[in-house]
């Protein structure tokens, strides 16, 4: 099947992911010398990353505001456009600003006129061109209050409320998530693009597109064979959805990522940082990263399944090659094509205010205290209506066995305005200092506050998740609701016929730069593992114990194992159910939104909705104190195994 060498599958393009998302930089040094080595032949090569994500929350949809300061978006921009202008490349960028919202787009490709415009300046009479493709995301209000009153809207997610038109009404902005249509498009239309700088995007987007379009030069019977295009659609979905977190896939995590797919569907993926390595298990285990199940993963126009993915280390040690998971589209399978619906609002103005208390006597009663204030506040306020403000505490220090030595309390404060935010938070502040209590000795102050000069800190508006929800599409709008737009910016840089950058009529010749093994830009530190420990909770025996978040409205947990005796010890003793983990995080086995294990990475995964205040919540919103969900896995890293359980392992660990 496919274009083949003596009956091997070839290499029909590479990919580079400096980083998992634009803005957070990157190691020029070992982007560059991943490049001279991947334009040594004329496999076709891009680089392409990410740039938006729900995962810091609403607020880049209720407000506008950018993931990263400006200062860090040019940094990157700047180091990208020197890489890739010079090993002549072309650049590929989703969801661009955060949000990718249109308004996001056109800021980023401002900073990159201006990048060039500041080259020309500084180049004199340098030759200097781009062509820059850009494809919007932005979906008008009427559409989706169309279909919604049509039926063609549903939730995202078990944990996603049903959508309203209040909801549609109160969203400044509404983005589509776009699949990889619209940037394939983008491509037909300009076929010399340098850079395509996409709108909001399924993560994996831009790079099933690039890879698509290479398979096709590559592959006569791509298109119209269904058994040839679902085994290898699988393998450039399954690599897209590794590459887009750069280097997380890795061991230690390195910042970039580099693949290679293959004619057959197959694909290898390394590390750009020399000190990082790509196991079969790493990878594997990455397919569970941020998803609400492992073996079925849901994106624009279908589904790809990974219970069949086989993974196979290379002889480098290095790298990590990776076959036999399938891509079913939505066509295939008689199904709407879905695009995911993705809107903020905002509701009140929030202020915070925080200290400390160390009294052992006041912290015995903390929680009547607060009561307490929550009552007095009101009095005090004048305006507050029932119903219509909201005062909590996140309250750090106080897990722990007997009377902690010291609490520290953020007070959060929302209301209708900002004055009357910042007047509830005055005025607890004011209570948190002065109160009165049984027992108190202390009679100056109750509260260490001050940090930074400030008693109260106005934040603004809350923003809060609207729009979570699938849009069935008529055929053919999976491309025309995302609008296309090509521009030149034109200072004047040319390619020679080499490929080589032209400065003032001279060329210059790539410099190879040897990378260093980096960990965030400083020598990686020696891999380390604790094996001397004994076994008495699943943090001492696991090897991956993390949460984060799976949309907005979930939390997800990965369990990973290393050792395969020590993961069938734990499947085996069903320590880890549904129940189980229900019972940890006060919910109901039927809340749970899925659980179960993942042999093919030795690991255990578990899924529930996203809980504030006793009740469901999307991230981001008011009395939010995690908004990866990225701190939420401690009761599971605290669950005790039992005696048996123990003595067995520590037998496996000691053979």
């Amino acid at each position: 099947m496919g274009a083949t060498v003596e009956n091997q599958a070839v290499p029909v393009c590479r990919i580079l992911t400096p980083v998992g998302m634009l803005g957070y930089g990157f190691n020029e040094e070992e982007t560059h010398s991943a490049l001279e080595r991947l334009t040594q032949d004329s496999t076709p090569v891009a680089v392409i990353l990410d740039s938006g994500s729900t995962d810091s929350g609403p607020k880049k949809l209720a407000s506008g505001d950018m993931t990263m300061p400006r200062s860090s978006y040019e940094r990157d921009i700047r180091r990208l456009l020197d890489a890739v202008t010079k090993y002549s490349v072309p650049l590929m960028i989703g969801s661009a600003g955060g949000a990718g919202t249109n308004a996001q787009v056109d800021a980023i490709a401002e900073m990159i006129r201006q990048n060039s415009a500041e080259r020309h300046v500084l180049f004199q009479t340098l030759d200097y061109s781009l062509k820059l493709v850009k494809v919007y995301a932005d979906i008008p209000h009427d559409l989706v209050s169309t279909r919604l009153h049509s039926g063609k809207i549903t939730p995202c997610g078990k944990a996603v409320p049903e959508l309203q038109q209040t909801d549609v009404h109160e969203a400044p902005v509404i983005v589509a998530q776009m699949g990889a249509e619209p940037y394939t498009e983008a491509m037909k239309q300009v076929p010399e693009f340098d850079i395509i700088l996409g709108g909001r995007a399924h993560d994996p987007a831009p790079y099933v597109a690039f890879a698509e379009s290479c398979i096709r030069r590559v592959v006569p019977d791509y298109d119209t064979d269904k058994h040839t295009a679902l085994q290898i659609n699988g393998g450039i979905a399954h690599a897209a959805k590794i590459m887009e977190c750069g280097g997380q896939c890795s061991v230690p995590k390195s910042r970039g990522a580099i693949s290679t797919m293959y004619s057959d569907g197959s694909f290898e993926i390394c590390p750009t940082d020399p000190s990082s390595i790509c196991t079969p298990l790493s990878v594997a285990a990455h397919t569970m990263y941020e998803k609400s199940r492992p073996d079925i993963l849901l994106a624009p126009g279908g589904w790809l399944g990974l219970s069949k993915a086989e993974y196979t280390q290379q002889a480098d040690g290095r790298t990590t090659r990776c076959q036999g998971a399938v891509w079913e589209s939505s066509l295939r399978n008689s199904a709407p094509y879905q695009i995911k619906l993705e809107a903020a609002r905002t509701s009140g103005y929030r202020a915070l205010y925080m200290g400390g208390h160390r009294d052992p006597i006041l912290i015995s009663q903390i929680d009547s205290i607060l009561a307490r204030i929550k009552d007095y506040v009101p009095q005090q306020v004048p305006g507050l209506e029932e119903g219509e403000w909201d005062l909590e505490w996140h309250i750090y220090g106080r897990d722990c066995d007997g009377t902690p030595r010291s609490l520290f309390l953020v007070g959060e404060c929302r209301a209708k305005t900002q004055d009357l935010a910042n007047s509830i938070a005055a005025t607890a502040r004011i209570a948190s200092a002065h109160v009165s209590y049984p027992g108190q000795k202390a009679t100056s102050g109750n509260f260490a506050f001050g940090i930074g000069a400030a008693m109260e800190i106005p934040l603004g508006l809350v923003p809060e998740f609207c729009i979570y929800h699938l849009l069935d599409l008529e055929p053919g709008e999976e491309v025309s609701l995302f609008r296309i737009k090509a521009e030149t910016i034109d200072n004047g840089l040319r390619r020679n016929g080499d490929g080589h950058v032209s400065f003032n009529g001279k060329t210059e010749k790539p410099k190879t730069r040897k990378a260093q093994a980096t960990t965030h830009g400083k020598q990686a530190p020696p891999s380390t593992r604790i094996d001397n420990i004994e076994p008495k909770t699943i943090y001492d025996v696991a090897d991956v114990l993390r949460s984060k978040n799976a949309g907005p409205y979930e939390i997800t947990f990965d369990i990973i194992f290393k050792n395969p005796a020590v993961f069938e010890a734990i499947k085996t003793s069903n320590l880890l159910s549904a129940e189980r983990v229900a019972a940890l995080y006060d919910l109901r086995p039927d809340q749970l939104v899925w659980s179960g294990y993942f042999d093919q990475a030795l690991a255990f995964k578990a899924t529930i909705p996203r809980m504030t205040l006793g009740a469901a919540a999307s991230s981001g919103g008011f009395f939010e104190s995690d908004v990866h969900g990225s701190q939420a896995y401690m009761p599971l890293a605290q669950l005790e195994l039992p005696v048996e359980l123990q003595e067995r392992i520590k037998d496996i660990l000691a053979r």
